[in-house]
């Protein structure tokens, strides 16, 4: 008998996290990711946590999955053979780019290939204005002949990309037409659907992105609801996507490019909902896992977010060297790299980290898995960090000797023994995530000491510690199941989608009726694709305007209510957007008119309720399950450091560093310079010692 339990499923880069909820329980899992058939490993992890949790299979009542098998793809050009057809003279849109230079004096500035080569781009002499009227009309002939000719290529996907047809999409239709009758085995994307906005060159990439994953995602999707079915789990799959909610199977098979920052987005969202758990209204989530590592800046229990972002980047942490993605997103930011992220010495006789990993296969050194060639877990291994016996909870012996080896080798041209490698491995990295935090706060006008670190994510307790000191923040909390923590996200996400769609317009020709008809319809249309998930539930609209003023190239997003949304008016419009601009920028800009580009409305189920949080019993003593050598970058020694047993931490118990708080998942690194607490939830709560 079907129960309540529910199962979330995130896919890593090196390792898949299961966590199924039984009541008031948690039951969690880190299986190594299977790269030739991803499924292997959550069915394997299912398994494993309904065998803990004393239940079947087929008692699951519904699973809730997130991906980085998109994201890959597209760095890995791992996608189905695809084809652009766009507008005569717009054929190298996606190679031309924009004229934007993140690197303005470098004379051999590399920017990433387009997905697509020159010979599988296709153009159609057709036209659409600004306005949204036809100026050339598309002929249904030219269609045919040209699907005719391209049949023979084996085309498995392809995408439509018109000039302007975000304003209007018949044309995009009339190709879809004719392809369907014509290829019908084909699979099609259309920029007028993926992502209805402004920019051509972000509005093709997307959509050519789209297609280019579909069939690989589609075909992923549609297996693994199978192979669930066989094993016993017959019941609603649902997708996490970019933006932090979760939509239907249907609907991530169609739109695949919604899922590209699907596993990280159930991050941020756990991070929230420990935010308005502890009431906490500047919060920095901090993800860390085996291969790379992002920040989200959450202000009012709320994720920031955007409308693009990059995959792939040629430069890392350089903005504008990757390939636009134009969706809505939860605004994270890749600050370094993960534990199986592979550490080198470069030509000036420096040691750099990533962007390569080590992933699940080999692994790191230590996993013994056929790699010799150090990655962060090594030196994390050897400063103390991790209990070799223990690691995933003794699923994972391993391999000191390796650990060594691999990094006295990369000590060895800088005259370093193995542990001082170590050292400057976990420096580096440690130092890296903090810069780049530091320079995402203040490009959003933010000072991080008054804001509290979340952590989780395999790695992240090991490294928050050292991170908040570089980064003066006073307060770190590391809540339970931090190890899957966004896989618990996507059990705290609601049922959501948002809608957008560039219509230009000047706020001294606000044209009310318009403004009414625009969001209406976006409200249906973002509440249509909820309901093909969740019939019941009642749904909430949020609503924004992306606004300018003229003349400058990029937006800021403003949020309206709902009676704001219902009764819009021009002041209004302008009074916000005056007031955010200057919250960003420190001023406004007197005699410009302002704009509005972008609106958006994003339709949501409710949230899970965060837990009420019980106080906390008086501070005592938590008892020592055993003492071991622990690195201290402050002093630059190795110290001994109690290991306490986080099952065995019981409300109030203190622990001052350095110390060690073991669990199954991940281990939290506790720094001279902190102490902790444990909260009647189970988090970590880790502040500052008072001078």
């Amino acid at each position: 008998m079907r129960g309540q339990f529910r199962l979330g499923v995130d896919i890593g880069g090196t390792f898949t996290d299961v966590v199924l909820e039984k009541d008031d329980s948690q039951f969690s899992t880190k299986v190594l990711t299977t790269y030739a058939a991803p499924e292997d490993a959550i069915i394997d992890g299912m398994h494993q946590v309904c065998a803990r949790a004393d239940i079947d299979p087929s008692q699951i009542a519904q699973i809730i999955h997130g991906t980085t098998l998109a994201t890959n793809a597209l760095i890995e050009r791992r996608g189905a053979k695809t084809a652009l057809i766009t507008t005569e003279g717009f054929r190298d849109v996606i190679e031309i780019r924009t004229e934007s230079r993140f690197e303005q004096y470098d004379l051999n500035l590399t920017l990433p290939e387009p997905l697509l080569p020159r010979q599988h781009r296709f153009t159609l002499s057709e036209r659409v204005d600004a306005s949204g009227n036809v100026l050339i009309p598309l002929e249904r002939d030219e269609i045919a002949a040209l699907v005719d000719r391209i049949r023979s290529y084996g085309f498995e996907s392809i995408a439509v990309g018109f000039i302007h047809a975000y304003l209007n999409d018949a044309h995009e239709k009339q190709v879809r037409d004719v392809l369907a009758a014509q290829m019908p085995d084909v699979m099609v994307s259309l920029s007028s659907e993926v992502s209805p906005q402004m920019r051509e060159y972000e509005r093709f990439n997307t959509t050519v992105a789209n297609a280019y994953i579909k069939p690989l995602m589609k075909s992923y999707l549609g297996r693994l609801k199978g192979r669930l079915a066989y094993a016993g789990a017959d019941c609603p799959v649902f997708l996490m996507h970019s933006g932090g909610g979760i939509i239907s199977l249907e609907s991530a098979a169609e739109f695949p490019v919604r899922l590209v920052e699907s596993g990280p987005a159930g991050g941020a969202v756990f991070a929230a909902d420990i935010a308005a758990r502890y009431e906490l209204d500047k919060v920095l989530s901090f993800d860390m896992g085996g291969t790379t590592a992002k920040i989200c800046l959450i202000k009012s229990q709320t994720p920031k977010t955007a409308r693009v972002f990059e995959v792939a980047r040629t430069y890392r942490f350089k903005k504008g060297s990757g390939m636009p993605i134009s969706i809505p997103v939860i605004d994270m930011v890749e600050i370094g790299a993960g534990g199986g992220s592979l550490a080198h010495v470069d030509a000036l006789r420096q040691i750099r980290v990533g962007p390569e990993s080590a992933g699940s296969e080999p692994g790191p050194a230590c996993y013994g898995r056929g790699g010799d060639r150090p990655a962060v877990t090594d030196a994390d291994l050897l400063l103390g960090k991790l209990d070799p016996e223990n690691f995933a909870g003794g699923s994972i012996p391993l391999d000191p000797g390796a650990s060594q080896t691999a990094l006295g080798a990369l000590g060895e041209p800088l005259q370093m023994d193995a542990q001082t490698a170590a050292y400057g491995v976990a420096e580096v990295v440690d130092e890296n995530m903090a810069n780049a935090a530091r320079v995402h706060a203040v490009e959003n006008g933010e000072d991080l000491a008054d804001y509290t670190m979340i952590a989780f994510g395999g790695a992240a307790p090991l490294h928050a510690g050292r991170l908040c000191e570089k980064l003066g923040m006073s307060r770190l909390l590391v809540p339970t199941g931090a190890g899957v923590g966004s896989a618990i996200g996507f059990l705290r996400a609601p049922f959501s989608f948002e809608a957008t769609r560039s219509v230009y317009m000047k706020l001294s020709d606000f044209a009310l009726d318009t403004v009414k008809t625009l969001l209406e319809d976006l409200q249906t249309e973002a509440a249509g694709f909820v309901r093909t998930c969740d019939a019941q539930a009642p749904i909430r609209s949020e609503y924004k305007v992306y606004m300018r003023y003229t003349g400058q190239g990029w937006e800021i997003p403003i949020s309206l209510t709902v009676d704001q949304a219902r009764t819009p008016d021009a002041a209004t419009f302008q009074t916000l957007f005056e007031a955010d601009y200057t919250a960003l920028f420190g001023r406004t800009v007197a005699g410009m008119d302002i704009e509005i580009t972008v609106w958006a409305v994003n339709a949501t189920t409710d949230a899970a309720p965060p837990m009420e949080l019980d106080p906390t019993p008086a501070a005592k003593s938590a008892n020592r399950h055993a003492e071991r050598t622990l690195f201290d970058p402050a002093s630059g020694e190795m110290r001994q450091a109690a290991v306490i047993l986080r099952d065995g931490l019981l409300p109030g118990q203190t622990i001052n560093g350095p110390a060690l708080i073991t669990e199954d998942e991940t281990t939290i690194v506790i720094p001279t310079s902190r102490t902790a607490i444990a909260r009647p939830d189970g988090t970590i709560d880790i502040t500052e010692v008072a001078p």
